[in-house]
């Protein structure tokens, strides 16, 4: 337990800040997603939503008539491409999640990582292009807006601390990743992954309800976890060294999110 009565590994309580990370599997036509949100709020606890689209940009690469380039497997970020991300993210993707929690009855405002300088980064890999690894996270424009009752809603871009012009200025950042560290930096009581999958699974695709950081970390190690899985997995490891649990869930079934933050055994959750 700790001071207020709450105990360290428990669903978090009203006004406490659970921070969601959803992405484009996972919302759209018959989703709950936005629904449970517009409800955690309705109930007292302050959401914070993070939100990726790498679906929506390959689409729109693909309709600019862009090649794609990949290094070691991951996608390299060139300017034309940064600028379509930055454009989907930032703006389509992140516009279209408000407008649907505020026409649910929310009230939510868009932000990018960019945004009072919330995120800061260099760049991971030269071999990569514009991909930043995140150096520093200031929260006051998310608490600004907790603040004033609102549900921030964040784009994953982060601004580059070693620029040396506009064409470098604002770099790519993996949305997982971006939310380990919001919530961390907001020493949320959760950190929950909305995904399409039932939560990690084992070697025998069973899932896992329940896992330590360590077992967690295992099995990024010994491969078991893998492709998508391994930056949601590593977000949890990081946002726990505040957070009292992190969580891995299917957010495509009607009312998840708020099983999951009323405590019951909804997909993985980690401790």
């Amino acid at each position: 337990m700790n001071k207020s009565g709450v105990s360290r590994y428990g669903p978090p309580v009203p006004g406490e800040i659970v921070v969601v990370k959803v992405g484009g599997s996972t919302l759209g036509e018959g989703d709950s997603t936005s629904p449970d949100i517009i409800e955690l709020a309705r109930r007292g606890f302050k959401p914070v939503v993070v939100h990726g689209g790498g679906a929506v940009i390959s689409d729109w690469v693909k309709r600019l008539g862009i090649k794609p380039e990949f290094v070691r497997g991951l996608r390299r970020t060139d300017p034309e491409t940064l600028a379509v991300a930055v454009a989907v993210l930032c703006g389509l993707v992140n516009t279209q999640l408000v407008a649907e929690l505020n026409g649910l009855g929310g009230r939510a405002i868009g932000f990018s990582g960019i945004s009072g300088g919330m995120l800061k980064a260099r760049v991971l890999s030269e071999d990569l292009g514009l991909v930043g690894e995140i150096v520093e996270v200031d929260p006051a424009p998310i608490h600004a807006a907790l603040d004033a009752g609102m549900i921030p809603v964040v784009a994953p871009a982060a601004t580059n601390i070693e620029a040396t012009g506009a064409g470098d200025a604002i770099l790519n950042i993996n949305a997982d990743t971006s939310a380990g560290h919001i919530a961390r930096r907001l020493e949320a009581a959760q950190m929950i992954f909305q995904t399409d999958v039932a939560g990690v699974l084992d070697v025998n695709r069973r899932l896992i309800p329940r896992m330590t950081k360590r077992q967690a970390g295992d099995l990024i190690a010994i491969g078991i976890a893998a492709g998508g899985m391994i930056p949601k997995i590593e977000a949890c490891i990081m946002a726990l060294e505040t957070a009292r649990t992190g969580h891995i869930i299917d957010g495509r079934v009607a009312g998840s999110l708020i099983a999951c933050v009323e405590g019951r055994d909804v997909g993985t959750r980690i401790i």
